[in-house]
Order: structure tokens, then C-alpha cells, then sequence
């Protein structure tokens, strides 16, 4: 046994076919290769415990963690009797099993912002209700549900009448109401804490949770406990902290709402308070990988919430390799299993750096032999310290090489990410007239712009159409053609501005374009026509809530004006609008759950895009387990059939493929073979066009977990927390004595892996065969 616990039939099955040797964590684990199949496993074991518990009390997660989870239990409920149900049944442990009835089960629902509408679709008992109670259809009666708009509050009065900014101040709990309105919403939170009270005791009435499945946050929460929570927390009104305020924006509409939204939670001791329940943590992807490793090999600790696991014997996480890859036991795997690699040798010494904090030219013999992977290098030597550093050095030359005579295609799934991925290395390319340079941004990205930002752009607008500063509208064949002439004059009349300091100005630049793409999506035949419709729009998205989905044409504008801020980035270089190429690829819809990228609507756009271009060399997002937003996941399979696909009418076997990651997730210096030194004018250059042509994303409506603010900020520390490791190896000497200036000059370091096409299929052939014959 791996395990001091026992394992079900389904973990037993899934262990052996995961090849893991050794379980030494404090909760155990299995582990999976990719996203789809965590979907599966647990699919799996929640069916094998509902079919041992047909009257069980259950409570599972919202979000988009568990999509998966959802497709695969209802294909499995769908299909039990099939050929290729019964395939799945025998080979994970559900061959002998009856299958499960889910109506008479009880679901608790783990958590809710609070206040928020039901009937919100962007409400987790929304949610709840579509994907698990009708979904699965479960019973309604037996659920124990959060619904804002039925929790008592003073006077019988509706949350809106109580806190009419959707703002609850939880200070009332411990001081003086200064006026009437004060002191309802003290007595409303009063009742509300009661409330909570009354939902723990219905939970535990029931004899406490028996399947409890969840994910973690990237500060380690699991329901809304945050770091810190205590570990006999129970239901409860509470704040968030800023990393799941940040998770939390792209369901509310904007960290603006979500940092002023209180939730209501279950606690840690809700979870576990049934000590035989089955306490089921999932993650997936390498951005995981730090917060999963604290919370499985550390004591139970508030800090890291998910160890409360530790008290449950079927408490578990579940795990796809990359969630994994930063534990113990992976990290003994992956040096002690295979054959060993130069990358092996790599990643040992620079991580001995690390760890002892010293340079590469200090290491000692004995500091090699006393560590616990460096003394597994064969042939560890005086020079093998040296070996490493020269290694090193011979990426940091490739990324100093000049390219000459390349047609690049540069790509990214959102707006922004080719930028704050390589924008260094990509301003090299420009600089030399012999390169041809293309940029393509593969999905709409239109989830990123704020309501309030088009509320305001279009107030703004018809501002400057009632001042006749947007004089184009008068030609008279405006409405007919001239709409879609000159583009790259909206785009050089805007950069003239940024280059004047005139902020005004630039605004009317945006307006030119916003009223470009009102005529192009609403068909506009004339002035009227294009008031009435900046009117519409506007009381449109004035009646919204906060993180509803809006009509696709509202959708299409906001995708163009994310297109324009694009065009906008590489005119700065001199790229006309001609070269930058927008593909809104069709599974970007806004919804919950988005498509899996389709061969004829997703893959033959790019295709067409490499037969136009003729690409020498692309770049791309290399993040193959969704650990970014699942736009990055999807868009690297789609451009990987499409070159797979060119590959069939085209002699690929020159084409480079360079794979780079950005504020999402980024390479260890073992896994990049390409170092392109930063400058701190490559940094302001990259902060500048940031703030100065993302317009909509300056506020940081939708920031990383990592940091309030702007995206360009992240790209910047993560530029300079990588110099700093490779500083570590090499020296500082190494730096700023070195012959070439743009060495000395280097304050930061990009990192990314130049491939050819079989080595990049080799790795998306693995994401190809996840999902193969998926529902």
C-alpha cells in the first residue's frame, strides 16, 4: 500500500495507472495527466460513493474547475449501459457497480457572494441549480441552498432596501449605528449571522457532509476559508483577501465589484465535521504547484486552509501532473526515475543555488554531494557546476543572435499576452528591416472590457459628436465606405497624442474607432441612426448587472476596441494595421463553460492565416494544462492542429516554434532554451505602450492574484525574479563586465523554448490525446 489509508476501487485503478511509486504526503494524493482526466477521476469516485450512498448529503464546487467533473459524470450517468461506458466502467473501478440514483440526495451549497440576486447567472446558486440540481437532477426540496434574496433581513426588507450600495460594513458588528439606516443594517447583519448559524445546524442535522468536492485558491483557500481561517471555522458572513477578490472579478464583472462583496461560506469544520465523509480537493496546472505542495506536506496549519484534510481518512487531493510537479515525491520521481538528462543537471544545481544562496562559482564538491538530487548527477565533478554555467551562457548567446530574413508570426490567445510575454526579444526582430513581422490575437477578448469602461467611452463619444470634433461622419460617403478607410490614421493620430502628452486627444482617437465599429456591427446608415444607437448601447449595458453576459454585438464592440488597443501596441513600432490580424475564433462566447475548439470554425482560420503569412517562425503560448485561463489551454490546441494541418500542404521542416509564458505561468530556466536579456528601456517601453494603449485595462479590472494592479507590472517582476536566478548561477560579474551591452544593460531576463515542429507537436500531441473522444 502507497498509503496508510485505504483507497477505493476507482483510486485504486487510477493510482496504478498513474505509475506513482511512493505517497509521502500528509493527505494522500493521486494524480492525473491533464485537465480533462482530473474531470474523469473524480467523476469516477463520485459516482462509486453515490452508489454506496444513495441518500448521502453532498456538496461540490462552482467555477470552471469543475467542468470536467460535470461533462464526465453526465456522460458516465448517460452512457453506463453503452460499449464505451462500460469500457470506462471496467477499466476505473466501476465495472460491478449498479447505476447510481441521484434524486435522493442532499446538496449543500459551499458558498455565495453576498448580497447578489439569484437570479444572476453569474450567482453561485444560479449555477448550483443549472449544472447540479437540474443537471444531475437532484432533488430541489432536499437541497440546502444560499440564496441572498430569501435570508431574512430587518423589517422583512430586501438586501437592496438595506445596503442599496451592495456594500455590507461588518465594523457594525462592534460598534455604534451613527444613523437609521446604520442601525437596520447592523440589526440585518445580526439576523444574517444567525441565519448562518441555522445553515450549519441543517447541514450537521443531517449528520455533516459525506462528499465534499472543491478547489483551491492560489493563496490555498478551500470554500471561501481564505489564509488565515481558522480550522473550526463554521458558516459565516466574512471579507475576502485581495487573491480571491482577483479570482473572484471575471465572475462579478471587476475586482471594483468583487473587493466590495462580502460571501457567505461553510467552514473548514463543516467540511470535515463527518469523520468518515470523503473530503476531495482538485487542482490542476503548474500555477498551483506551490500552494498544493504547502498544503500536502505541511501540519495542519490555518495558514494553508486545505490541511484540515489531515483530519478526514478519506480526505484527498486530486491532481494533474503539473499541480503536482512541485511535491517531494514528484521531485524524487523525476530524478530518480528515467534516464538522466542534462536538464536533470540544470535544474539540480540551480536549485542548489537557490536553496544554499549562493553563486554558482561557490558551490563547493560538498555542497553538490550533500544535497539530495545533486548527488545523483553521474560523473558529479569539480567542473560539473561549470558545465551548467556554460550551458546557461549558450542560451543567453542564442537570445542575443540577430534574426534576419524571418517572416514572424507572433500570436497570443487575449490581447496583451504576446506583450507581456516577449515584447524584448520581438522589438530585436523589428529592428531589423530584412524581418517581416505579423501579429495575430486568436479569440476577441472582449470578457476583459469593463461595462463602466464602454459607458464611458460612448458618453464620451457622442460628446465629441455633438461638438463636431469627429468630423469624418460628414463625408458624405462616410456611411457607405468611408467608414472602413484610413485605420491606420485613427491608430497614428492616437500615438501622436500619446507622444504630445494631449490625454484629450487621445480619447478622441479611441472615439474615431468606437465610432467605426458601431457603423461596421449595427449597419449605421447615418448621424441619427448612430446617436440612437450610442443611446441604446448605453442603457443596455446601464441595466446589466455586473458580469452578465452581453448581446454578441455588444460583445463585437467590445472585442474591437481590444483589437484597436492591439494595433495601437505594435504601431509603436511601425507595424501598420494591415499586419496585425484579428481571428475571434468562434468557442470564445463569454459563457461559463466555453467550446472546445471546433476543426472547421477554430483550426481553418489559422490555417488560412499561415497560408496567407507563410510563417518562418510563430510564436505562441505554451501553456498546455490550462493554468492560465483556459482561453491559453484551448487556443494551443487549435494553433497545434492548424500546424499540423499546414504541415499536410506545406514543407515544414524549417519552421521554428517559439513557446513563451507570461503573467500566468512562466519556465523554470531548465525548461527554456532561449534567454533573451531586458533592459530597463525594454521595461519602460513595455510599461508605456502598456498604459498607454490598453486602455481598458489600465485600471486593472481583472488583475493576476499576484498583484492590484497593472499586468505589465507582473511581467516586469517576473522579468526580473528570473535574472535573478540565473544571477545566482552566473555571477554578477558575469553581467555587468560582460563585452555585449545589451548583457550589461540587462536588468531582467525573458525566457523561452525555440522549437522545431515535431518537438512542438510532441507536446501538444499530449493535450491532442486528453482530449480525445470527449464528450
Amino acid at each position: 500500500m502507497l498509503s496508510k489509508y485505504p483507497l477505493s476501487d476507482v483510486e485504486k485503478a487510477f493510482l496504478a495507472e498513474s505509475g506513482v511509486e511512493k505517497i509521502s504526503t500528509l493527505i494522500p494524493y493521486l494524480m492525473v495527466d491533464n485537465f480533462p482526466k482530473l474531470g474523469l477521476l473524480t467523476a469516477c469516485r463520485f459516482l462509486e460513493w453515490v452508489a454506496a450512498n444513495p441518500q448521502g448529503v453532498i456538496s461540490l464546487p462552482t467555477g470552471k474547475t469543475p467542468e470536467f467533473f460535470i461533462k464526465w459524470t453526465q456522460y458516465l450517468l448517460e452512457n453506463w449501459e453503452s460499449k464505451k461506458g462500460k469500457e470506462i466502467r471496467e477499466k476505473y473501478g466501476l465495472g460491478a457497480i449498479k447505476k447510481p440514483v441521484l434524486k435522493d440526495l442532499t446538496f449543500v451549497q459551499i458558498d455565495e457572494f453576498y448580497p447578489i440576486s439569484s437570479k444572476q447567472h453569474n450567482s453561485f446558486f444560479d449555477y448550483v441549480n443549472k449544472f447540479y440540481i437540474n443537471g444531475f437532477g437532484l432533488s430541489k426540496e432536499n437541497a440546502i441552498l444560499i440564496n441572498s434574496d430569501e435570508i431574512p433581513l430587518a423589517e422583512g426588507k430586501h438586501f437592496s432596501e438595506i445596503f442599496p450600495d451592495l456594500k455590507v460594513d461588518l465594523s457594525l458588528r462592534f460598534r455604534d449605528p451613527i444613523n437609521e439606516l446604520e442601525k437596520l443594517q447592523q440589526k440585518s447583519i445580526y439576523m444574517i449571522d444567525q441565519w448562518c448559524g441555522d445553515y450549519e445546524q441543517r447541514i450537521r442535522d443531517k449528520g455533516g457532509i459525506g462528499f465534499f468536492l472543491g478547489g483551491i485558491g492560489p493563496d490555498g483557500h478551500i470554500a471561501f476559508n481564505t489564509r488565515g481561517s481558522h480550522l473550526f471555522s463554521v458558516t459565516r458572513l466574512t471579507e475576502t483577501n485581495f487573491e480571491t477578490q482577483a479570482v473572484a472579478a471575471g465572475d462579478l464583472g471587476g475586482i471594483e465589484v468583487s473587493a466590495n462583496r462580502l460571501v457567505i461560506t461553510i467552514g473548514l469544520d463543516t467540511i470535515v465535521y463527518n469523520k468518515d465523509a470523503v473530503g476531495i480537493i482538485i487542482a490542476a496546472g503548474e500555477a498551483k504547484a506551490g500552494i498544493v505542495k504547502d498544503s500536502l506536506e505541511t501540519p495542519m496549519n490555518n495558514v494553508y486552509p486545505a490541511t484540515v484534510l489531515q483530519k478526514l481518512q478519506n480526505g484527498r487531493f486530486y491532481l494533474t501532473k503539473g499541480a503536482a510537479v512541485k511535491l517531494t515525491d514528484s521531485m524524487d520521481a523525476y530524478y530518480q526515475q528515467g534516464e538522466w538528462t542534462f536538464e536533470k543537471t540544470e535544474r539540480a544545481v540551480i536549485d542548489l543555488c537557490k536553496k544554499l544562496n549562493k553563486y554558482g562559482h561557490r558551490l563547493k564538491i560538498e555542497d553538490l554531494k550533500a544535497d539530495r538530487y545533486c548527488k545523483l548527477i553521474p560523473g558529479l565533478s569539480e567542473d560539473t557546476v561549470n558545465q551548467v554555467m556554460k550551458s546557461v551562457e549558450g542560451k543567453l548567446a542564442k537570445g542575443l543572435e540577430q534574426e534576419t530574413d524571418q517572416v514572424v508570426l507572433h500570436t497570443g490567445p487575449h490581447h496583451d499576452d504576446i506583450s507581456l510575454g516577449i515584447l524584448p526579444h520581438i522589438t530585436n526582430q523589428l529592428h531589423e528591416p530584412s524581418n517581416e513581422a505579423h501579429f495575430s490575437v486568436l479569440t476577441s477578448g472582449f470578457t476583459a472590457v469593463t461595462n463602466t469602461f464602454v459607458i464611458d467611452t460612448l458618453l464620451h463619444t457622442k460628446k465629441l459628436l455633438d461638438e463636431g470634433k469627429i468630423q469624418m461622419v460628414n463625408y458624405d460617403d462616410f456611411f457607405q465606405v468611408g467608414y472602413s478607410l484610413k485605420t491606420d490614421k485613427d491608430v497614428y493620430h492616437y500615438l501622436t497624442n500619446v507622444a504630445s502628452e494631449n490625454a484629450d486627444a487621445r480619447k478622441r482617437g479611441l472615439a474615431h474607432r468606437v465610432v467605426r465599429a458601431l457603423v461596421i456591427i449595427w449597419e449605421i446608415k447615418n448621424k441619427t441612426q448612430l446617436r440612437e444607437t450610442i443611446n441604446d448601447v448605453i442603457s443596455i449595458l446601464r441595466n446589466s448587472y455586473d458580469g452578465e453576459k452581453n448581446p454578441s454585438k455588444i460583445q463585437k464592440l467590445k472585442g474591437m476596441i481590444r483589437e484597436f488597443e492591439e494595433e495601437l501596441v505594435w504601431a509603436h513600432f511601425g507595424v501598420q494595421v494591415k499586419n496585425v490580424h484579428h481571428l475571434r475564433l468562434g468557442f470564445y462566447t463569454g459563457d461559463i463553460f466555453t467550446e472546445q475548439p471546433d476543426k472547421t470554425r477554430d483550426v481553418e482560420p489559422i490555417v488560412e492565416m499561415f497560408r496567407k503569412i507563410k510563417p518562418t517562425k510563430i510564436s505562441l503560448t505554451l501553456d498546455p494544462e490550462g493554468s492560465g485561463p483556459d482561453t491559453h489551454y484551448k487556443v494551443l490546441q487549435a494553433t497545434a492542429a492548424a500546424v499540423k494541418k499546414w504541415g499536410e500542404e506545406h514543407d515544414t521542416s524549417q519552421l521554428r516554434i517559439i513557446g513563451y509564458r507570461n503573467v500566468w505561468f512562466k519556465f523554470e530556466p531548465h525548461e527554456a532554451n532561449v534567454i533573451v536579456p531586458v533592459s530597463l528601456g525594454d521595461m519602460s517601453v513595455m510599461e508605456d505602450s502598456f498604459a498607454n494603449c490598453y486602455l481598458s485595462q489600465v485600471n486593472a479590472s481583472f488583475p493576476s492574484y499576484s498583484h492590484n494592479g497593472k499586468f505589465s507590472t507582473v511581467a516586469k517582476r517576473t522579468w526580473v525574479g528570473q535574472l535573478n536566478d540565473i544571477q545566482l548561477l552566473l555571477g554578477k560579474n558575469y553581467f555587468y563586465l560582460h563585452e555585449r551591452a545589451k548583457v550589461r544593460a540587462s536588468h531582467g531576463l525573458i525566457f523561452f523554448r525555440d522549437m522545431n515542429v515535431d518537438e512542438f507537436l510532441a507536446t501538444a500531441r499530449e493535450l491532442e490525446k486528453s482530449i480525445e473522444g470527449m464528450l
